[in-house]
């Protein structure tokens, strides 16, 4: 799909209601007119592939089209997988079982493709556990992921006839994250979204955050509540302050107190070195995220993305105070971007 058909496939499925929704908050935030700022969503769309959130959430209505330029927006990340990403091997990342076979090697726990199994099969991984993670096969953000606890069912049949009247595809062992990653947010997995582009046959780290839940739900994603902060490439210290889908800023995890700018993230090198080793697995994906969960005895995978979600760039304006984006940075691995 080219740029402009892309634009216009966006017209044809956009949410006009959210649309305005988005114009009535910015012009409380700003104050200018409504009709001109709806002029000017349209406008960053068409000239910069920012939908009507991107707007919000980066703040456009603050920039001049100079700075707005800089920055990785939907349109521009859509073009970003389009040119690096071959979508005949989507199906990979799509879906879990496949992933979780061709990286078997960087998963180091156990897990059971449930819907390919029967009722002794499942008793036969169960045994010795006393909790699992279950996912749906295809599923984003966090939607259907949950930690389920055998104490909790009355027998295995019964947790069993759970899973599959709830269309549980994956069932895998909890992963129990570092002690340091625990003081963070124990209530959820606080993973590592880590961003890899093959260059020139050349795998690079083009930028990493951590993102930790803020919730009941045992899922860290901004889409599901949670909140993010981009991570220092270099040192592996959470940069600053963390900020969710709503823009709340966080100097503090709400949860737990711990104080977020400055924290190490343990196994720093070795997260890097992981993905840039697998980045060069599925060399027809040059443009991937890689979900790493960091445990005491180093790093693993989680899952990984063949479309990485732009809402997670250091784009929003505690983490860009110089009103200039990410894309730079991109443009470095990436020619004719």
């Amino acid at each position: 799909m080219g740029r402009l058909s892309y634009i216009f496939h966006c017209i044809a499925h956009m949410d006009y209601r959210a649309l305005l929704e988005t114009v009535g908050t910015v012009h409380g935030l700003c104050g200018k007119n409504r009709a001109w700022l709806l002029f000017d969503i349209t406008k960053c769309g068409f000239k910069f592939g920012a939908g009507y959130k991107d707007y919000l959430l980066c703040e456009f209505f603050n920039m001049n089209d100079a700075q707005r330029a800089t920055f990785v927006t939907r349109g521009i990340n859509n073009t970003i997988t389009k040119m690096l990403n071959d979508p005949a091997y989507y199906h990979i990342f799509d879906n879990k079982n496949e992933f979780y076979t061709v990286f078997s090697a960087y998963l180091h726990r156990g897990w059971l493709d449930f819907s390919g199994s029967d009722r002794a099969a499942f008793s036969a991984f169960m045994a010795g556990k006393d909790a699992v993670i279950c996912k749906p096969r295809d599923a984003s953000c966090g939607v259907g992921v949950e930690k389920l606890r055998k104490a909790d069912f009355t027998s295995l049949d019964d947790m069993y006839d759970y899973l599959e009247k709830a269309g549980a595809d994956i069932v895998e062992e909890v992963v129990e994250q570092h002690p340091d990653m625990n003081r963070i947010n124990p209530g959820s997995v606080n993973t590592i979204r880590v961003y890899t582009m093959l260059a020139e046959g050349v795998s690079n780290v083009v930028y990493a955050c951590i993102r930790m839940g803020n919730s009941d739900r045992p899922v860290d994603n901004i889409n599901a509540g949670g909140m993010y902060s981009p991570v220092d490439l270099e040192t592996g210290k959470i940069a600053c302050a963390a900020c969710d889908k709503q823009r709340i800023v966080y100097e503090r995890h709400p949860r737990t107190g711990c104080v977020l700018k400055g924290y190490q993230i343990p196994f720093w090198e070795e997260t890097m070195a992981l993905c840039r080793e697998a980045a060069y697995k599925v060399p027809q994906m040059g443009y991937v995220g890689w979900d790493v969960a960091i445990t005491a005895d180093g790093p693993l995978f989680i899952e990984a993305n063949n479309l990485p979600g732009h809402d997670a760039f250091p784009q929003m304006p505690l983490q860009a105070p110089d009103k200039i984006g990410i894309l730079p940075v991109f443009q470095k691995y990436i020619k004719g971007l």
